[in-house]
């Protein structure tokens, strides 16, 4: 696996993520649509704030069971806790300095989020 750094457009958050990232997945719920984020999912133990924690602010709406964390500063969305699974990261490669890299050598995978699983 490797290490990748990562950074909101300023610079004031900071992280790192490790794992291998053949896959990553593209949603189309109106939130992620409007950020224009890709995810790749992160377990705790491979993602780490470096710097700048307190500079995150946390969005949430609809059920409030997912959390879309980003910069208080630039306002770039970094990663998430998505609803599906509140106990693992989803982060925002957009991000990663080796973005460009990342996307020519993964497959993009569909993820329907205007028909998300948990909505009535």
């Amino acid at each position: 696996m490797q290490t990748y750094q990562g950074s909101c457009h300023c610079g004031k958050v900071t992280f790192e993520v490790t794992g291998a990232y053949d896959e990553v997945h593209v949603c189309d719920c109106s939130i992620c649509t409007k950020k224009g984020i890709i995810h790749v999912p992160v377990d705790d133990d491979h993602f780490r704030i470096t710097m700048g924690r307190e500079h995150l602010s946390n969005y949430q709406f609809g059920s409030k069971a997912a959390s879309h964390y980003f910069c208080s500063n630039c306002g770039i969305h970094v990663f998430g806790r998505p609803r599906m699974d509140p106990g693992r990261n989803t982060i925002n490669i957009r991000c990663l300095d080796e973005f460009e890299q990342i996307m020519s050598q993964s497959r993009q995978a569909h993820f329907d989020g205007k028909h998300h699983p948990l909505d009535d």
